[in-house]
């Protein structure tokens, strides 16, 4: 095997973070990227290889030799891709970072928990739940970078644990009209957000790709999981994306069909 291998969901968060520090590191092609079809049952080689493992993405090494966890697998690429480590050198600095993604647990769950809420009179709980996260992050980026936009000079380890979590938390915007209010304890974290979001490194996904593929994730049914009265997911590489429209806003008014969401011939 000339090259490590990561076998991943094109779209999972979690794959995101290794492809944007890849490219952090101008060495897109360290790794070989092989996909997985979630909405498929996985490959029996593959789960012998990761001792049953179904979460993505997983690194191979040469001699079958697995790594599991994206925070992980981060570390290792960071410690043998390039010349130049991504985390902080500075043993302060690296903890005050370490500070910062340990924060990313409870924000992803919260995310999503709230994406896929199927009950109206829980929105409200789901919304604040999610601003007091906002407001934790804002502070500390106040308390430890007040000038940014970055928690350091440039675009990090904690950037590109986020960001791709930002990305995500589009269909929150599109399936819940969650933003962050226009206030004061919000402009530090907002600011840093949309710093993420732009950077040339963290461009692989849109919203309309995120808002379409999680478009089941908004009704309840995750990882690939079929709907009542559905056959085919909304996470299937074919049809692709572009190529369908953009799915109904409003999530409590039930799942549309498969042909409505162009997955089949209507």
């Amino acid at each position: 095997m000339t090259r490590p291998i990561v076998y991943h969901i094109p779209v999972c968060p979690f794959s995101q973070r290794l492809e944007i520090m890849l490219a952090l590191k101008g060495r897109s092609d360290a790794v070989e990227f092989r996909v997985v079809d979630i909405t498929q049952p996985r490959d029996p080689e593959l789960l012998r290889k990761t001792r049953g493992t179904t979460a993505l993405p997983v690194l191979e090494l040469s001699g079958e030799q697995i790594i599991k966890e994206s925070l992980v697998i981060l570390e290792y690429l960071d410690s043998t891709v390039g010349d130049q480590p991504i985390r902080q050198a500075d043993p302060y600095r690296h903890a005050v970072e370490q500070m910062l993604i340990a924060r990313e647990g409870p924000f992803t769950m919260a995310g999503y928990l709230y994406v896929m809420n199927q009950d109206p009179g829980a929105r409200g709980s789901h919304r604040e739940k999610m601003l007091g996260l906002y407001r934790d992050i804002d502070a500390f980026l106040t308390q430890h970078a007040p000038d940014g936009p970055f928690l350091f000079e440039d675009f990090g380890l904690a950037e590109l644990v986020f960001t791709p979590m930002f990305m995500r938390f589009w269909f929150l915007d599109y399936y819940e009209e969650f933003t962050l209010p226009d206030t004061a304890d919000y402009a530090r974290v907002r600011a840093w957000q949309q710093a993420c979001l732009a950077h040339p490194a963290a461009q692989q996904v849109t919203r309309e790709e995120i808002v379409k593929l999680y478009y089941d994730y908004a009704l309840g049914a995750g990882n690939g999981a079929l709907l009542n009265g559905r056959q085919v997911s909304s996470f299937v590489f074919e049809p692709d994306w572009r190529t369908r429209p953009w799915p109904p806003a409003n999530k409590y008014d039930g799942t549309a069909s498969d042909a409505a969401l162009g997955l089949v011939s209507a």
